[in-house]
């Protein structure tokens, strides 16, 4: 594989930055008290405040009119549909330069779920697209993903949720937990079960249905917050007698599963580049620091033990980098999916950044501590990473499994 970054995806990146510095970055500056000052950035009951969430919807829709915002999603959807090695690259570009910062990140470029054109969509009715597609694309609209229970995280064939037919509409009962965007959500992919025979035998009875999060029965019953946060971007969802017309199950009928995994692989791999990205900025900040502080008469870049720790955050932010290279480009290059491989890039990648900035952090001393340089801020960022998307944990048995079933692999 050629290691060279292709020159549209250098463009891409040199643009987002021109738009992010010209954009963005201002915003940020003239609203620095809301946005970094956790006790206006929240309400009393967690959720962002109102001027947080119209400060984001301008970044969206003005990434949407760059481009930006939809240049991942599907051509059918109207977007430019880049591939995986752009996706994580241009990831990269953002962790590295210009991490932990409130307006970029998922906003700029959208996730697989919340934001944007999430390749799920790709199941609506075309009625459905021609309704709600344009107000999902300019970044006027965001999405929730209605799949975590409370009962049901890691083994989401465990949902309880359960959607009835009554003449032609579904009514749905049920809660839903941890789910990212809900209290802030236009609309919801809601996943229900509609057959629970085929659900016990896991194969199949889940149905994925499009909402408006406006709809009687639909209720977002608190934000839960996150390690040491005023407040959060997942809400407790409750469905008492929800009422959702035939027309608006996404894909096929007892077969939302499937739907519930496109475009996640896509989605791991973004949020890697991510991670690698801002490894570098937390790396940089320690050398730079490591440069300039002293102590016992030199610099503390001058003693062992802080070489030691900038040498073990390179080693991390090279093996995780080649890792994701490499498994971004064999999916595009192969017919099947690397599943094994992108289970360990996500693994490796999230855990790796956890580290780094656990080493950044202790080289900085008391300052790494303090929220001055944003290290304390991406120290808690990269913990969380190692749950969503799949914990490391079930990471591991993937990767293990296909290993038992004769994939040794590693070419």
């Amino acid at each position: 594989m050629n290691f060279n970054p292709p020159e549209d995806t250098i463009d891409i990146i040199n643009g987002l930055r021109q738009f992010i510095d010209k954009v963005v970055i201002p915003l940020e500056e003239e609203n620095s008290q809301l946005l970094y000052n956790e006790r206006n950035y929240y309400l009393e009951n967690g959720k962002r405040h109102p001027k947080v969430e119209e400060l984001r919807k301008i970044v969206r829709m003005e990434s949407a009119k760059a481009g930006f915002y939809t240049m991942f999603g599907a051509q059918e959807l109207g977007g430019e549909e880049l591939g995986p090695i752009t996706s994580m690259l241009v990831q990269e570009a953002i962790g590295k330069y210009y991490a932990n910062r409130k307006l970029i990140d998922a906003v700029v470029i959208p996730s697989p779920f919340t934001n944007g054109l999430t390749p799920v969509l790709k199941g609506l009715k075309q009625e459905l697209k021609d309704r709600y597609l344009e107000g999902i694309r300019t970044g006027e609209k965001t999405l929730c993903f209605g799949l975590t229970e409370p009962d049901a995280g890691s083994d989401v064939w465990g949902i309880k949720t359960k959607a009835v037919k009554e003449g032609n509409e579904w009514v749905i009962n049920g809660t839903k937990q941890w789910i990212t965007n809900a209290p802030y959500a236009d609309y919801c992919m809601l996943f229900a079960v509609t057959n629970p025979e085929l659900q016990a035998k896991r194969r199949g009875g889940i149905t994925c249905f499009f909402v408006e999060t406006k709809s009687e029965g639909f209720n977002v019953d608190s934000v839960i917050p996150v390690m040491g946060e005023l407040g959060g971007d997942a809400g407790i969802i409750s469905l008492e007698n929800l009422r959702v017309p035939e027309e608006n199950i996404i894909g096929e009928l007892d077969n939302g599963f499937s739907r519930a995994m496109n475009g996640i692989n896509n989605g791991r791999l973004g949020m890697s580049g991510k991670c690698i990205g801002s490894a570098q900025w937390a790396l940089k900040q320690a050398v730079d620091y490591a440069n300039i502080r002293q102590t016992f008469g030199k610099k503390i870049g001058e003693h062992q033990m802080v070489q030691n720790m900038l040498a073990e955050c390179a080693m991390d932010i090279y093996a995780a980098r080649n890792m994701a290279l490499h498994c971004a480009w064999k999916c595009e290059n192969t017919k099947t999916q690397p599943t094994k491989e992108i289970s360990m890039v996500k693994a490796f990648c999230t855990e790796m950044v956890g580290r780094v900035y656990d080493r950044a952090m202790q080289i900085h001393g008391g300052i790494g501590l303090s929220n001055e340089l944003k290290l304390e801020a991406g120290y808690r960022h990269s913990r969380i990473l190692r749950i969503p998307d799949g914990t490391s944990e079930i990471h591991r048995r993937t990767i293990a499994k296909s290993l038992l079933k004769g994939d040794l692999n590693f070419n």
